[in-house]
């Protein structure tokens, strides 16, 4: 009975507001990137109850001489598409609405996990430094404990916030030797002294004191009880002035003899799973003259629908069938050698711009048919490249994979077009996409219209290479 009560209040709100009836607040919205301003009608009372950040702001603003109280909000967008959930994440946060904090918190760790994963040290540090982002900053740190160099390599990783470092420092679980951690720790400080020498060898006491300083956070969080005695010698002993006198001491009274009592404070080893840690498996062949190992990688992890990507033992063969340079770029030649091919990725390297576009299609390819198959199953991307930070995932909503021999033409959808011949023809192109919601190109080189698509989004492939995706023995 109350559950029905709920649904019909929900429904009557959504009427009075829809109708405009009694609104006495305009809210102005100004785009950030676009010179628009979005007027939104709303009823004060509502808002009030509801966020304390409203009640404020419309306590401080006057009626107009219609009655009605204007207040505007700059540099918001208010487009709802996946890559922007995390800034509405932020402007609710900012607009003290708790209730939809959570829920977008919620929604991007269940649903879009793989978004936060390729924008990771984004996500950490600002999860970091909101108190509210607990949800999202709990998924960084399991991700973080289970595979550290998620954030240790990572390429911001010297403009993490100390205390961002300090509470992975924390971590019990952390799945990192600690000699490896003293490294990463002492990285991290040098980058916050860009003037330090490079050789350590010449190093002056103030030398020491500035890193000193700059780690003096952290280093009650490291567990110099646990290094291996080589790590003592290679690694404590070159920066034994960072250490408080006594520390240093008990270290060495420890490593001589074991058993004997010491005043410093003894921090619990680690828990580390396994007694040897697996590395990057970069040994794995791979025949490609586009993609890295770390992409092969990162594209299986989006095959296995993984929460945390795989970084090393690939599960899976990735089995050259085309390359555009070596059988021919025309669109038949893929139908030709991939005819009842199922599970194949393809890779192209556009020209002129350098981008890594491709799409999965879980079905197999037919050379003598036209033929459109809807599927969940599919996805198109594009790889992260040195002119790209990270890469793009589209995942299908409801999507198809269309093969069209008899016109030369092959599809994702309409998010990733492939038509004639790739390398001299210069039609193919990318399009905004419900079926694939997360587009893949920049604004500028998405058509609006594939009857007329404007020039600059048509494009042509320098390379192009389709793999047959084998599960590994």
């Amino acid at each position: 009975m109350d559950t029905q009560f709920y649904a019909r209040l929900s429904n009557d709100l959504t009427q009075l507001l829809e109708s405009g009836v009694n609104c006495d607040v305009s809210i102005e919205v100004d785009e950030e990137e676009v010179p628009l301003v979005n007027v939104f009608k709303v009823h004060s009372i509502i808002l009030q109850s509801r966020s304390p950040y409203f009640k404020k702001k419309f306590d401080e603003i006057t009626f107009n001489e219609n009655q009605i109280k204007i207040l505007k909000l700059p540099n918001i967008s208010v487009k709802w598409k996946n890559f922007v959930i995390f800034e509405l994440l932020i402007t609710s946060n900012e607009l003290e609405l708790d209730e939809l904090v959570e829920h977008l918190q919620s929604h991007l760790v269940n649903d879009n996990a793989s978004w936060l994963r390729l924008n990771f040290a984004q996500v950490y540090r600002t999860s970091y430094q909101v108190k509210n982002f607990k949800i999202i900053r709990d998924f960084c740190i399991n991700i973080i404990t289970k595979h550290p160099n998620t954030i240790f390599e990572s390429e911001n990783f010297h403009s993490l916030p100390e205390g961002a470092l300090i509470s992975i420092l924390k971590q019990d679980n952390l799945q990192l030797e600690e000699g490896k951690i003293w490294e990463y720790v002492i990285e991290w400080g040098k980058a916050k002294n860009s003037t330090l020498p490079t050789n350590l060898d010449k190093w002056t006491s103030d030398n020491f004191l500035s890193l000193k300083k700059a780690l003096k956070g952290c280093l009650p969080y490291i567990r110099f009880f646990s290094f291996s005695n080589e790590d003592v010698v290679e690694k404590i002993y070159p920066y034994q002035q960072l250490l408080e006198h006594q520390l240093f001491s008990d270290i060495n009274i420890k490593f001589i003899t074991p058993n004997k009592q010491i005043s410093s404070t003894i921090l619990p080893p680690r828990k580390i799973l396994n007694a040897t840690l697996p590395t990057r498996n970069t040994s794995i062949p791979l025949s490609s003259d586009i993609i890295t190992n770390e992409h092969a990688l990162e594209i299986s992890s989006w095959i296995d629908r993984k929460e945390i990507p795989y970084i090393e033992n690939n599960p899976y063969e990735f089995q050259l069938l085309v390359r555009g340079s070596r059988n021919g770029f025309d669109v038949n030649t893929i139908f030709n050698i991939c005819d009842k091919v199922s599970k194949t990725i393809i890779i192209l390297k556009v020209e002129g711009t350098g981008e890594i576009l491709g799409g999965y299609n879980p079905f197999e390819w037919a050379k003598d048919k036209n033929q459109w198959k809807p599927t969940n199953d599919s996805f198109v991307f594009s790889l992260k490249t040195a002119d790209m930070k990270n890469s793009i995932l589209s995942t299908s909503n409801g999507g198809c994979v269309r093969n069209y021999p008899s016109e030369l033409r092959l599809s994702f959808g309409s998010a990733l077009y492939l038509i004639g011949n790739l390398k001299t023809a210069k039609r193919c192109c990318c399009k905004d996409s419900v079926e694939y919601p997360e587009p893949i190109r920049s604004s500028e080189f998405i058509s609006p219209n594939l009857s007329s698509p404007s020039k600059k989004s048509l494009f042509s492939v320098e390379e192009y290479e389709v793999f047959k995706i084998l599960k590994r023995k």
